[in-house]
């Protein structure tokens, strides 16, 4: 753990009401955001307000068990630092700075404190850039931002862990990035398995996993998110290398937020979270940035309360984000992986001015066509595919191969698919696109576009187009006679 050289500074607990706690000094009251121990360090506390002129009261990162009025607390003189340097990569931390992965604490890091200014804008780079993922349905539909943040909403199943591994890997293996996932309100088996995937996956390498457990007191929840993007900003501004950054779940680190509000015993806000609600958020997001250093690039997953999309979290949060990754049930049932729903996904990215009049015109265009698609589904399964008319029938066709194409097989998945994993740059996407609205791939079978990479993965043997062929002659010659 960080300073070993507690202060002389000595102070008297007067109240514990749970995680909150009350400690006199005689003199020289600690600063806001200071540590102080108890209990042989045992038991850790950050000063969140000064009460009067020798009274402070503190949040227990820690369980308080034990802890009693009258026992001794040593003020630190500094407040949470997270240990940086290039040792940490590989490793699994907690807030403390402390490994949590069985290993001993690596050496030659330092320590920094978590509290940070966001970039002076002064420093920010002004030219919005692509973040390419390699995986299709993103980069055409919902391009990321270098720089930005990326709101990932799905349920248990859909598929994130494994789009947020793919995501990992291919921002190692292809951006020479750094990785960082951070975990805020994480169930334990949660942590256990993806360090074991991310092992499995080799994607450990060039990565740092911070846990701030759901078993863990509210006031460590509410840090680990700053100690995260300490480490980002390490390897940013000092390694000037891009950092993914990862957090699961967004709307946990404000519930821990308003519940260090409630026990500090301010008054609620709107909905019952506490009034600070976008300033904690805001100190947290705009730290996200792209500089002339680098860029931290965050892909977030956002849990929205009842689905209720007014909830005043899920608003700040969204007033953040520059892009919306919405996982569909019903597609990850139908074997569409990635199960990204391209009507809901959006990004504020997709204008012609960043991506382009070619781009932008093809998403619109996609979009159009599933738009389509999803209003025949009703006609098509009451009264079958014979009944519509011939546009509709080539709309079907698009849709369906289209759906198809943007599947991809992971390199994550491969030991379980025996799938070797396809990286698919913005090109490779946009031709394939392009020549399936075109028409070009109509007589191919919709199985030969499914899990491919590149469109020019399509096999079709003569046997097939010779069919094909057959068939669609019948269909427009019977469809003339009527």
């Amino acid at each position: 753990m960080q300073n070993e050289d507690i202060g002389t500074h000595v102070g008297t607990v007067i109240s514990v009401r749970g995680s909150v706690v009350d400690v006199k000094f005689a003199k020289n009251l600690p600063h806001i955001h200071d540590i102080l121990y108890a209990t042989d360090k045992k038991i850790v506390l950050e000063v969140m307000a000064q009460l009067s002129i020798n009274k402070v009261r503190a949040i227990a990162l820690t369980p308080t068990q034990g802890l009693a009025r009258g026992m001794v607390v040593k003020a630190s003189g500094s407040p949470l630092a997270a240990p940086i340097g290039k040792n940490i990569l590989s490793r699994m931390f907690d807030v403390f700075g402390n490994p949590i992965d069985g290993g001993s604490m690596p050496e030659g890091v330092r320590w920094k404190n978590v509290h940070q200014a966001p970039p002076p804008l002064v420093d920010r780079s002004t030219s919005s850039e692509i973040f390419t993922t390699g995986i299709k349905i993103v980069d055409v539909l919902a391009p990321i931002e270098r720089g930005g943040k990326a709101g990932l909403f799905g349920g248990a199943g859909v598929g994130k862990t494994v789009l947020l591994t793919e995501m990992i890997h291919n921002m190692i293996g292809h951006h020479k990035g750094v990785s960082i996932f951070c975990g805020i309100g994480e169930r334990c088996r949660e942590g256990e398995e993806l360090y074991r995937e991310m092992a499995q996956a080799g994607v450990l390498e060039n990565m740092v996993m911070l846990f701030g457990q759901m078993n863990e007191p509210p006031g460590s929840r509410f840090r680990i998110g700053h100690c995260a993007l300490t480490m980002a900003e390490y390897f940013r501004d000092e390694e000037h290398r891009d950092v993914l950054l990862l957090i699961d779940n967004i709307f946990r680190f404000i519930q821990a937020g308003s519940e260090v509000s409630g026990l500090m015993g301010q008054m609620p806000s709107r909905m019952g979270y506490q009034p600070t609600l976008g300033t904690e958020l805001s100190a947290l997001e705009e730290r996200i940035a792209n500089t002339k250093n680098g860029a931290i690039t965050s892909i977030q997953a956002v849990y929205v309360p009842a689905d209720d999309f007014t909830d005043p979290a899920a608003v700040h949060t969204f007033s953040h984000l520059s892009a919306s990754l919405v996982l569909s049930r019903k597609r990850a049932s139908e074997g569409l992986y990635p199960a990204v729903d391209p009507l809901q996904s959006n990004s504020k990215m997709t204008t012609a001015s960043i991506v382009g009049e070619r781009h932008f015109a093809l998403a619109h265009q996609i979009k159009q066509v599933f738009a389509q698609y999803d209003e025949l589904k009703d006609i098509i399964a009451m009264l079958g595919l014979e009944q519509l008319s011939i546009q509709d029938r080539d709309i079907v066709k698009r849709a369906r191969r289209l759906e198809r194409f943007f599947t991809q097989p992971f390199f994550t998945t491969a030991q379980f698919s025996s799938a070797e994993g396809k990286f698919v740059t913005l090109e490779q996407s946009l031709d394939g696109c392009e020549r399936i609205l075109k028409g070009e791939f109509n007589h191919y079978p919709e199985k030969s576009l499914y899990m491919i990479g590149a469109i020019n993965e399509a096999k079709l043997d003569d046997k097939n187009i010779k069919n094909e062929k057959i068939a669609a002659e019948k269909q427009t010659s019977s469809s003339g006679v009527q």
